[in-house]
């Protein structure tokens, strides 16, 4: 399950260029948090916090209880999306989601394999992956880092459909349940490539031994004029 863990935060109330800067300046991030019953508030979160809680977070789906500062007891949010500059990822924006622990949440969960299909080790088959993440639906106290999927089982020609992935309790998806999730597929065979018959076909060269004259022949008199 995704862990909770605290992060400090406090308002800020610049906006546009400058205000970012100064608040780059002041080893901070910009972020906002919605959702739930208050409105959209623009926050600020130590660079620090945010890097290091993103490099050990084991999935892409962070449970946080945002300490702002001034308010009393903490605000339960998801992490929903974490903007990185292009060159050199520099974390530059932060949005949260308030959510409650009574409150029925959706999130994209990562699928990850399990082993090494039958039908890739004894027939050198391919696995095909064909849904890289879950869309589901829980309490945030069920949502799941990542849900892994063993396909040892699999031989050629198999598959593992929505309907028979192992979502954890309290889990449930709105993904149609014929969608193929997995399916291992049979290993390609090259083509020998077919040498086009020539027009015609190369002759041999015959070589013909000069016609020896037989002894005793006359030889063949030379025209001559004295």
């Amino acid at each position: 399950m995704a862990k909770q863990v605290k992060l400090s935060a406090t308002r800020r109330t610049g906006t546009g260029r400058s205000a970012v800067r100064k608040i780059k300046a002041q080893g901070a991030v910009p972020a906002i948090i919605y959702g739930g019953k208050t409105k959209a508030e623009p926050l600020q979160v130590s660079r620090r916090d945010i890097s290091l809680l993103l490099s050990h977070a084991s999935g892409e789906n962070i449970l946080v209880e945002l300490e702002i500062d001034g308010e009393k007891g903490g605000r339960l949010a998801l992490m929903q999306e974490v903007q990185h500059a292009p060159l050199g990822g520099e974390i530059l924006h932060v949005d949260f989601h308030a959510v409650s622990m009574d409150e029925v949440i959706e999130a994209d969960v990562p699928l990850e394999p399990s082993g090494i299909p039958e039908g890739v080790k004894t027939f050198g088959g391919l696995l095909e992956q064909n849904l890289r993440s879950l869309e589901i639906e829980c309490l945030p106290r069920d949502l799941p880092d990542v849900i892994t999927v063993d396909v040892t089982h699999l031989k050629i020609g198999d598959s593992i459909h929505v309907r028979e992935l192992p979502l954890p309790e309290g889990v449930t998806t709105r993904v149609p349940p014929d969608l193929t999730a997995f399916s291992v597929l049979a290993p390609k065979v090259e083509e020998e490539p077919v040498v086009a018959a020539t027009e015609a076909a190369v002759q041999p060269e015959v070589i013909t031994a000069k016609k020896e004259e037989p002894e005793g022949a006359p030889a063949k008199e030379k025209d001559s004029k004295k």
